[in-house]
């Protein structure tokens, strides 16, 4: 048996005289282009995940503060505006613990007519009824998420009488 040696040439990339790194650049740069290609996926999904526990979050604040103007409603006394008043209560206390309301600021308005007068109520004889207005401060919030949703609520008192005459 006879054994053959056959030169194979080798081609050489050269610039110069000099081996290139071409390969090497090009593998670097297309690491780097699925890198940064990586990084912006990673960055958009994250950024979606932020924005969709963010809604989550003002959507149980805004629900807690729904449960607390149903609260100031219920409770209401125009004679001890002060009651009306409370701060850290929880909506659901067995499955959200985190979500709560207050109630502050119940006062009559500051600017605006003291009361309103409701159509249908007036009586003959000058007697007029209506509503005395009060505005509130409902904040609803959840500790989880961190997030607040404060209303400012009307609150309208009646049927009172209203008439300015003197009996």
């Amino acid at each position: 048996m006879s054994i053959q040696v056959v030169s194979v040439k080798k081609r050489n990339f050269c610039l110069n005289g000099k081996r290139g790194g071409f390969a090497l650049v090009t593998a670097l740069l297309a690491i780097m282009i699925l890198l940064a290609l990586g990084i912006w996926a990673l960055n958009v999904s994250t950024g979606d995940l932020r924005i969709s526990s963010r809604l989550v979050g003002e959507k149980k604040a805004l629900a807690a503060a729904e449960a607390g103007i149903h609260r100031l409603m219920q409770g209401f006394d125009p004679a001890d505006l002060t009651a009306s008043q409370v701060s850290n209560v929880q909506v659901d206390s067995a499955t959200d613990p985190a979500t709560r309301y207050k109630i502050t600021n119940v006062q009559k308005p500051t600017s605006g007519p003291e009361s309103l007068p409701l159509a249908g109520y007036a009586i003959s004889g000058g007697q007029q009824w209506g509503q005395t207005r009060y505005v509130a401060t409902v904040t609803g919030e959840n500790t989880n998420y961190g997030s607040s949703a404060p209303v400012a609520v009307g609150v309208g008192y009646g049927p009172v009488e209203i008439t300015t005459m003197y009996r």
